[in-house]
């Protein structure tokens, strides 16, 4: 037979496009438009339905940036289109179809609407690909409706990553960005519609399959016989003679080995990124709104949606979505997924905050609708913490869903399905849906992939199919529907079923009872420079999480020993914004100007209403008198204040610098430092030992300027090739002695670094206390502490423990963790000396090892300080910085764990104290294990919940003594209901005996007797 298959695509591509999408309205009826631009942020519909609007014509422009303009749409079905029975055509419906104007760029980065009916109720939201509203049109054929149209631009939804003004409101301009293209009704064809589907389906399909097929040729052979079929001058006329000649093949069911794949309706909505916070509540109302609309229309649509803060919005400002929301939960339909406040980061969100997404987000979906969500769901975060696994488990939870890791530039992951161990030991059941994107269109392509790509073939055969528009929101459309509808069973394709994350994970875990394991973190090979971008919403949110642990503490002591009312409502407040702002495009520094000015505030306010807290809790406890205390808000003993507790001691005791030849030199007995007169360190010394920190011909505190300009996503990506353009800060302006610190003053590009080195009696740890004025652009400022130690790896702190990377490049997975996250410090050591370098604002690090002079290697810390991104924010950083660094000569990990709480705790001092010390609320007898979080318990009981872990990596037995009555103590889980013990061996009313694995967290609840 002659080939014809070329012209034969071409033809059916051809007919699609110009005869069957066309003709899926058969007729169009304008309607009449008035308009209401709010004057400046988004308004109530009551506030917009009494306003007073003035005609508006199609055609006209609309939307200044970042506006708000209700549009007022009426009119009705014209007389022409009813028939005598009073009835529209058979095989159609009457449809509101709205265009605002859109591009050609993704939904949900642009323009998009919420339409409303007269009585305050949403209908349904309007996007670029989602633009028809059928409930708007009434029985009879009338309509009248409110349209809330945002005019949000396009601030880079094609990713030339080209610095942009639209990210600020002070910069985006005020002149309209948008032309009303459409508002009328369109009578819609279903016939031709579900016509249009079937050819879709089956093209789509023929494209992936092999071109020698007979599947492939029956295919188009087919679809060529359909087009002979339609008279293309009354496609409606003879769409149904064409659907049947496509139902042969439809019918052909899928192979008995075909993969499957569970179909979830999904819309990834940001909590922020390319739009404020402010935004993202109407994008959910609007996709929510959506979705609701398609489940009446098909009623086996399944949507699952994270993110407690996203339904607490639509509770909050959208009751009567809401209540329709709260029956399709009830269905089982609509489904709350992921349990987590909102989908956060996991490599810098703190332990406690990253127990208190858990415990927030599961506590509201139990409250609001009696769901237990049993998977945590993370589809873009941007790599995922070894300490994760546990803490899920803690929180009731058992499975995990991510897909991000597909994005790793270098090496791909081995498995889809799989059990993921974390740095305690505990394993959790894990998928990577293996379409490889959470926001799936259901395309003939995307089915193919998931199929092709799982990896994890002959163990198990499904996989989890995210679809609907994602990130700006959308959610799943009644096109989607439609494939899932014809690939249930199709031979050539994947089989298709509409289905539940649990009904997902319940069947893949009975088909793979035994998984392959992978231990430790889920590193993303990506967006390496999020550790660093946005400096002050870094430093808001390590202030934010540290400030929440000194109130809860103080306020649970002073309503324990004093009897005052514990701020509860307060604190969970503060939380929630805390954990709102750890959202995967906020806490990363990824986001537009708008967000992040917005943390900068939100992060003030919250210090500003906690320090309240902790003035008036310890002002409690530590009544009137003549006595000066200092409160140690931090886990290990101050000098002679213990951990939790007020005490009276001296201050820290700075030693004064003393010039020595051209040096200036800092010695405490313990450590000793030479800084020479460029501001360099050139010697640090352990004096006991008097074992030398810097290597041979190095110098520490090295500031590093490097050339940063990411093949792509500026503000997320550091690449590896920055590397290659370095200069080395060794010229000072001045050095100096300013009272007991050596004081250093740099000047480079339009920039300016004051540097304070000092050393405190007694102390092991050089502090460097650092004031950066930047004003750079497309540059990293680099910290450089080269450590004289040789070993092959490093630790960094992370949630409830550390994590060991190696510091060699044996493997491709090695080189590529050239940039890592750490917490609150990092450590190098051998058997018998180590050096640990703490920080209290940033977590970004590259930590590597090089030939040393005179023979082994040395160890090159490195912290990453600063990074001048010019998208999505142009003005990344730019301004004044304050941080603290320091470095812990001869540390032990227990030394590490000490001063990173040490740097991020500092002591208060009370003045006029009445008492001489205030005894910890409770106490632990072993320095390892560290008392993470001390409060009242969430049911308002008044119990005392103590959270703890091993901090160093071996098991621990002790005991955990409270400084207060208690008749009994139990352990929990993370929404403190009571637990098996696995921690706790003995209770008693003196305290609770524990015995603890390395790196194992535990919840303790203290019953007040």
């Amino acid at each position: 037979m002659h080939d014809r298959t070329a012209l034969t695509e071409l033809r059916i591509d051809r007919f699609i496009r110009e005869r069957l999408e066309p003709a899926v309205y058969r007729a169009h009826h304008p309607l009449a438009v008035s308009a209401w631009e709010a004057p400046g942020e988004p308004v109530p519909f009551e506030v917009a339905d009494a306003a007073e609007y003035v005609p508006f014509g199609v055609g006209r422009r609309w939307g200044r940036p970042w506006g708000t303009t209700w549009f007022h749409v009426e009119g009705a079905v014209p007389s022409e289109w009813w028939q005598a029975s009073g009835e529209l055509p058979e095989g159609t419906r009457a449809e509101l179809v709205i265009d605002l104007g859109f591009t050609a760029g993704q939904s949900g980065f642009q323009a998009e609407a919420l339409v409303w009916d007269r009585s305050g109720s949403p209908l349904k939201g309007v996007s670029p690909f989602n633009q028809a509203v059928p409930s708007a049109v009434d029985a009879a054929g009338r309509v009248d409706v409110r349209v809330e149209a945002a005019s949000n631009p396009d601030v880079g939804s094609l990713f030339t990553f080209e610095p942009t003004h639209l990210g600020d409101r002070a910069t985006a301009g005020t002149d309209p960005i948008y032309v009303l293209r459409t508002v009328e009704i369109g009578l819609r064809d279903v016939i031709v519609a579900e016509l249009l589907a079937d050819a879709l389906a089956l093209r789509g399909l023929a494209a992936q399959l092999d071109p020698t097929s007979a599947r492939r040729a029956e295919l188009l052979e087919g679809l060529d016989r359909m087009i002979d079929t339609v008279d293309p001058d009354d496609v409606a006329a003879t769409a149904a003679a064409a659907r049947a000649v496509l139902l042969p093949l439809l019918e052909r069911p899928a192979h008995a080995s075909a993969h499957t794949l569970h179909a979830v309706g999904h819309a990834h909505i940001d909590s922020a990124w390319l739009w404020p916070v402010r935004e993202t509540a109407r994008k959910v109302s609007r996709t929510f709104a959506n979705v609701l609309a398609l489940m009446n229309e098909d009623p086996d649509v399944v949507f699952a949606s994270s993110s407690a803060q996203q339904f607490a919005w639509v509770k909050e400002y959208y009751p009567a979505l809401w209540a329709r929301l709260v029956e399709r939960v009830r269905e089982g339909r609509f489904v709350p997924v992921g349990g987590m406040w909102v989908e956060s980061d996991t490599n810098m969100v703190g332990g406690e905050a990253m127990a208190r997404q858990l415990l927030e987000g599961k506590s509201f979906f139990l409250e609001e609708f009696g769901i237990e969500t049993p998977e945590v769901w993370l589809p873009d975060s941007f790599g995922y913490s070894g300490a994760l696994p546990q803490i899920i488990r803690a929180s009731g939870s058992k499975w995990f869903l991510t897909q991000k890791i597909s994005w790793n530039e270098t090496n791909r992951m081995p498995h889809h399905t799989f059990l993921w161990e974390g740095i305690d030991g505990t394993r959790l059941f894990t998928h990577f849906p293996p379409v490889d994107k959470y926001n799936s269109d259901v395309s003939a392509e995307d089915l193919a992939h998931a199929q092709r790509n799982f990896a994890d073939k002959g163990r198990t055969n499904v996989s989890l199919l995210p679809y609907g528009y994602g990130d700006g929101g959308g959610g799943p459309t009644r096109e989607m529907a439609a494939t899932i509808a014809r690939t249930g069973s199709l031979e050539g394709s994947p089989i298709v079923e509409h289905s539940t994350p649990a009904r997902f994970f319940e069947t893949a875990e009975r088909e793979y009872a035994d998984p392959e394991v992978w231990a430790g973190e889920l590193y993303l090979e990506f967006h390496r420079g999020t550790y660093t971008s946005q400096l002050r919403t870094k430093q808001g949110n390590r202030r934010s999480e540290h400030l929440l642990r000194e109130a809860e503490l103080w306020a649970a002591t002073a309503s324990v020993r004093a009897g005052v009312a514990y701020p509860a409502a307060t604190l969970k407040r503060l939380w929630q914004l805390t954990l709102l702002q750890q959202f995967h495009d906020i806490l990363p520094g990824s986001s537009i100007a708008w967000v992040h000015r917005d943390a900068e505030r939100n992060y003030a306010a919250i210090a500003t209403e906690l320090t309240d807290i902790i003035d008036e809790s310890l002002r409690v406890l530590a009544g009137s008198g003549d006595h000066t205390l200092r409160a140690n808000a931090a886990p290990h003993a101050r000098g002679a204040v213990p951990a939790l507790a007020l005490g009276s001691a001296p201050a820290e005791a700075p030693v004064a610098p003393v010039r020595v030849g051209d040096d200036l030199v800092l010695d405490n007995g313990v450590v000793r430092a030479v800084i020479d007169p460029r501001g360099l360190i050139v010697s640090l010394v352990e004096v006991g030992s008097g074992r030398e920190v810097v290597p041979p011909g190095s110098t520490a505190g090295l500031f590093q300027l490097h050339r940063d300009t990411p093949t792509q996503w500026d503000a997320w990506d550091i690449d590896e090739h920055y590397r290659r353009h370095v200069i080395d800060l060794v010229d000072a302006e001045s050095v100096a002695i300013e009272g007991d610190a050596v004081v250093i003053t740099r000047r480079f590009g339009d920039s300016r670094l004051v540097q304070r080195i000092t050393l405190f009696e007694g102390s092991r740890t050089l502090r460097l206390s650092i004031d950066v004025d930047w004003h750079e652009r497309q540059k990293l400022l680099k910290l450089s502490v080269p450590v004289d130690v040789h070993t092959d790896r490093a630790q960094s702190e992370i949630q409830f423990g550390h994590i060991v990377r190696p510091t060699h490049t044996n493997t491709s997975w090695d080189a590529a963790r050239f940039e890592t996250v750490a917490h609150r410090w990092v450590r190098v050591a051998e058997p018998d000396f180590g050096v640990a370098v703490t920080n209290d604002s940033t977590y970004g690090h590259d930590i590597t090892r090089h030939a040393r002079t005179g023979g082994g290697t040395v160890s090159i810390v490195r912290l990453s300080v600063i990074r001048g991104a010019l998208f999505p924010d142009p003005q990344q950083d730019q301004g004044e910085h304050h941080l603290e660094v320091g470095i812990v000569v001869g540390a032990q990990t227990q030394d590490a764990v000490t001063e990173g709480y040490r740097a991020n705790l500092p002591e208060r001092v009370v003045t006029g104290a009445g008492v001489g010390e205030v005894a910890p609320l409770v106490r632990v007898e072993d320095a390892s294990v560290v008392i993470e979080a001390v409060k009242l318990a969430e049911d308002g009981s008044g119990d005392v919940i103590v959270r703890l872990y091993e901090s160093l990596g071996h098991r621990a037995a002790t005991r955990v003594v409270p400084g207060f009555a208690a008749s009994g103590v139990i352990e929990t889980d993370l929404l403190e209901r009571e637990i098996p013990a696995a921690a706790l061996v003995a209770a008693g009313s003196d305290g609770a005996e524990i015995a603890l694995r390395p790196f194992q967290l535990a919840t303790l609840r203290f019953i007040r007797s």
